[in-house]
């Protein structure tokens, strides 16, 4: 949004994020598979006691495919297949030295993204279980290898350059379940760099589960992306007193900074405008129009816009662009099942 193009050279590394990669094994269920784990139709939590079994049932009762997965993994994927320069788009997170970590690395280069993953024995790759249905989905993520990634990767002298290279920072909400340390000292770097930093909000329950390690992020973020759920949570976890979309969306811009750039405040509503608040003011931008015939699988939706946006961020193109390119990631993916980039994007600005 500096107004300055950048050529391809420019943009080698510009984009660095770290999350929790999994494979994502996705299915058409029922209500009565959602009702018998618990689970609500349009969600994402972490596994616990009573998802047991959970995947293999989909596995054997269901038609699943197998999709790399992650949100931060997916918002640089989308990213990458936008910017469509080799290597601009740095990513980094845990997987197990398995069958599923390589195809995820294989699939993460074969984008052009330069995936630096940690790899170790003692843990399988993550998963995360996506039970579609209708156009809800209901996420259950069993982190694994994905919850061992920790400051020691980036303490590595080529790992760290290549952190110090970008010029922009991107991470979902959900590493602060694993490395919210290393969150922050990436969040602290970009700040004290001039550097841009953004983070969505991802899930209700880091709202208010991790409330603590996020607020600590909070002085650090230029860009908050997130949704209308997540938003309202945030108010409630942190006794805003407010409930009106907008009036939250302004609050957050107001919100205690490390440095002198206002914060931007990014609130999407599914087939509702996206909101846009920025130094007092909030805009509305309307999605895409598609019919709900077309639309396969929400999955993804919400990284695939923060995708597009990025992807117009790092090169210098305008907020209204920046939306506008959010708007056509999302609208591609909800046609997909699971973040599946097919094709070449025809994007135009």
């Amino acid at each position: 949004m500096d107004g300055h193009r950048r050529n391809d050279e420019d943009l080698n590394g510009i984009l660095f994020a770290i999350g929790n990669p999994l494979l994502d094994i996705s299915a058409e269920v029922d209500d009565c598979f959602l009702e018998k784990y618990k689970l609500k139709a349009n969600d994402a939590i972490l596994a616990d006691g009573h998802h047991k079994g959970l995947c293999d049932e989909m596995v054997s009762g269901f038609k699943v495919d197998y999709v790399p997965g992650g949100a931060t993994q997916n918002s640089i994927r989308v990213a990458q297949w936008l910017i469509d320069v080799k290597g601009a788009t740095t990513y980094m997170g845990c997987v197990g030295r398995d069958k599923f970590g390589k195809i995820m690395e294989d699939r993460m280069r074969e984008i052009g993204v330069n995936v630096v993953y940690k790899y170790v024995d003692s843990e399988p790759t993550g998963t995360c279980a996506v039970c579609v249905t209708g156009t809800n989905r209901s996420l259950v993520a069993y982190l694994a290898a994905a919850n061992l990634f920790a400051k020691d990767h980036l303490e590595i002298a080529a790992n760290r350059a290549l952190m110090e290279k970008a010029k922009f920072y991107y991470m979902a909400g959900f590493p602060l379940t694993v490395c919210p340390d290393v969150m922050l000292d990436v969040a602290r770097f970009a700040s004290a760099n001039n550097r841009t930093f953004s983070l969505n909000l991802s899930a209700p329950f880091l709202c208010c589960v991790f409330k603590e390690p996020m607020l600590k992020l909070m002085p650090y973020v230029d860009i908050l992306f997130g949704n209308e759920t997540e938003a309202a949570e945030f108010a409630k976890a942190n006794e805003l007193g407010i409930t009106d979309i907008k009036e939250i969306a302004l609050f957050i811009t107001r919100w205690p900074k490390d440095n002198a750039r206002s914060r931007i405040v990014v609130f999407t509503q599914g087939p509702n405008p996206t909101l846009v608040a920025r130094e007092g003011k909030v805009c509305e931008f309307p999605v895409l129009p598609i019919e709900e015939k077309d639309i396969v699988d929400t999955n993804g939706a919400g990284d695939a816009f923060a995708g597009g946006f990025l992807a117009q961020l790092v090169q210098g193109s305008s907020l209204d662009v920046c939306i506008h390119s959010g708007h056509y990631a999302a609208n591609y993916i909800i046609r997909q099942l699971g973040v599946q980039l097919k094709e070449k994007p025809n994007f135009k600005p």
